[in-house]
């Protein structure tokens, strides 16, 4: 069945600052898990620990952040490690360097943003102050967000992040609404529930940051199972937050999940997930579900968040590409395809191309090498077999490498693409599709495809030449808004915008919990942004020193990076060092090492 398609509707505004509703009379479940008084006790300290979050000043939030700041990175090693073993990745393996980058790296980063917003707030500006914002399509406005110091200006030169504020947000509107709760810091806000997500290690710890300083709401975090293994880090490294009763964490399994979702003493849920788990909290399972769902009486009656999944497009503008454009962006693609072992939400799904473009064929066997070429690694994640199995028996002629761990399906005229347009495989199955058309005809296609045949709205990704998009002018831009979204990359991938604290992170506004499509609501936005519509992010399209004649061209720095190839590469030789080196170096500033790292990012 086709997915419904993605109307670009209004996003649900920011839940208002509230005090924590008075919990009903308890009712303790048949089903109740054995740990029930474990976890009531725990909801009982976080609705102390709501009263006393809102006695801290914004200046007590912040220095408490930095002793968080302080715990996570004196985890930090084991951090990695642990994470990395848990998936099969094995001392020394070369994609080691991911869980330096999606654990404590960007918590590190994401505490850094946070702390920067408070304390602006504390001497009475706003996140905004010093931002530049300007005019997007569509009569929306963007924030300038990343870079916004020298420091991300050098690591990652040549990388750009841009907020867009839904239509009709005036620059006034967005400056004065920045703070979300931080606004209001003496109105507590409840409980929240967090269901982490499990695979990606500093998910669960980022949206509990996200709880307390958008919601001023405490959090129960519930891990994810296959995470349970990190749960002694997680504990260490949120302590300070743990001590004062403002956060708790839990492990279980779907006993415990449903128990916490119904209990009393919980404002707000959160999950990152997948759609069918979103639906079962919601609504439930079985004939009960279908039920209510025809009469509109979900099961679940308290508020919830949710960030989820979908098909994520990765449109190839044709151009006159080089053969060493060939094949980076090969690499590129097959990064967003297999990094974390394609177990992200956000991992790249259908390559779309156009049918007219001369160098399509040469670009597909640069792809079907570095796909092949790339690390091996397990497939790790909890049915990862059975989607593998789902695509082989919808698409026998599928070309498969690694001993049958990865596929590349390339359709051809009259193939049902259905499957491969409306299930997030999770596990390493790129498609491949292609529209007529070129320039904006064949951009136009791509983004119509995109919105109306791809499930999910969380992230798409663009690769163009500098000379296309300087041709193709606005109707690039306007393209770029059209498509309905969560986040966009331009030459870069969507996890690029997932690390940058300063962005937004979430499926496109419009998800209803009877269509949530990639989710409601979102996450991250240390800027504390409200009325927010998506992010965009920029990267190079040729890496040092190709971009060379770029830079001379465009007479600044920001418009090349000074990486031969990016650390997050799944065919970088030296990612692992250099993932490690950047992680240490935002922990412990220091810069004669930062050299050594420039130095193995080199020799990628």
């Amino acid at each position: 069945m086709p997915p419904t398609a993605k109307t670009p509707e209004t996003a649900p505004a920011a839940p208002a600052t509230r005090a924590p509703k008075k919990p009903r009379a308890k009712k303790t479940p048949a089903t109740a898990p054995a740990s029930a008084p474990a976890l009531d006790t725990a909801i009982s300290d976080l609705r102390t620990g709501a009263i006393a979050w809102s006695h801290l000043t914004l200046d007590q939030r912040s220095r408490l952040l930095e002793r968080v700041r302080a715990t996570v990175g004196a985890v930090a090693e084991e951090w990695a490690d642990v994470a990395a073993t848990s998936k099969g990745l094995t001392p020394g393996h070369p994609l080691r360097g991911e869980e330096w980058l999606s654990g404590p790296y960007a918590t590190i980063t994401a505490l850094d943003a946070y702390r920067r917003s408070l304390g602006k707030l504390a001497q009475g500006a706003g996140p905004l102050d010093g931002v530049r914002t300007s005019a997007a399509p569509g009569g929306r406005l963007r924030a300038h967000a990343f870079p916004l110091d020298p420091l991300d200006g050098l690591l990652l030169s040549g990388y750009s992040g841009e907020v867009w504020f839904e239509p009709g947000v005036t620059d006034a509107e967005a400056r004065r609404s920045a703070g979300l709760a931080q606004l209001h810091p003496t109105t507590p806000g409840g409980v929240g529930l967090v269901l982490g997500a499990g695979n990606v290690a500093s998910i669960p710890v980022l949206d509990v940051f996200y709880e307390l300083l958008a919601h001023n709401r405490t959090a129960l975090l519930k891990v994810n199972p296959t995470q349970d293994a990190l749960v002694p880090v997680f504990e260490r490294a949120l302590a300070p937050l743990i001590e004062p009763g403002f956060v708790r964490i839990t492990t279980g399994d779907g006993a415990v999940g449903a128990y916490l979702t119904q209990h009393p003493g919980i404002d707000h849920v959160h999950i990152t997930g997948a759609a069918p788990t979103f639906d079962a909290i919601v609504w439930g399972v079985g004939d009960d579900a279908v039920e209510r769902r025809r009469t509109g009486t979900p099961q679940l009656r308290t508020p919830i968040t949710a960030e989820l999944g979908g098909v994520s497009p990765i449109i190839v503008l044709p151009g006159e590409w080089t053969e060493a454009d060939l094949r980076f962006h090969a690499e590129h693609v097959t990064t967003m395809r297999l990094y974390n072992s394609g177990h992200n939400c956000i991992a790249g799904q259908v390559v779309i191309l156009s049918s007219e473009w001369p160098q399509r064929d040469a670009f597909l066997r640069e792809l079907e090498r570095a796909y092949d070429a790339a690390p091996r690694r397990p497939v790790w994640y909890p049915k990862s077999g059975e989607k593998l199995a789902d695509a082989a028996a919808a698409y026998p002629s599928a070309r498969w490498g690694a001993d049958g761990t990865r596929a590349i399906v390339e359709l051809e005229q009259g193939d049902d693409a259905t499957a491969l347009e409306t299930t997030e495989y999770f596990a390493p199955v790129l498609g491949v599709v292609e529209l007529p058309g070129n320039g904006q005809l064949f951009l136009d296609a791509a983004v119509a495809y995109s919105n109306d045949r791809l499930a999910g709205t969380l992230g798409a990704n663009l690769l163009i030449d500098p000379v296309t998009e300087d041709a193709l002018g606005g109707g690039f831009e306007r393209a770029i808004a059209a498509l309905r979204y969560g986040a966009i990359s331009i030459n870069s991938w969507t996890a690029f915008a997932f690390l940058t604290p300063n962005l937004t992170w979430g499926g496109f506004p419009g998800g209803t919990r009877e269509d949530v499509q990639s989710g409601i609501g979102i996450v991250h936005n240390a800027l504390l942004l409200s009325g927010v519509e998506r992010s965009i992010t920029r990267g190079p399209f040729r890496p040092f020193p190709r971009n060379v004649p770029t830079v001379l061209r465009s007479r600044s720095l920001s418009k090349g990076s000074v990486l031969p190839k990016p650390p997050w590469f799944v065919t970088s030789r030296t990612g692992a060092a250099v993932s490690e080196g950047l992680t240490r170096f935002r922990i412990d500033g220091n810069w004669a090492k930062l050299v050594a790292t420039f130095t193995q990012a080199f020799r990628a």
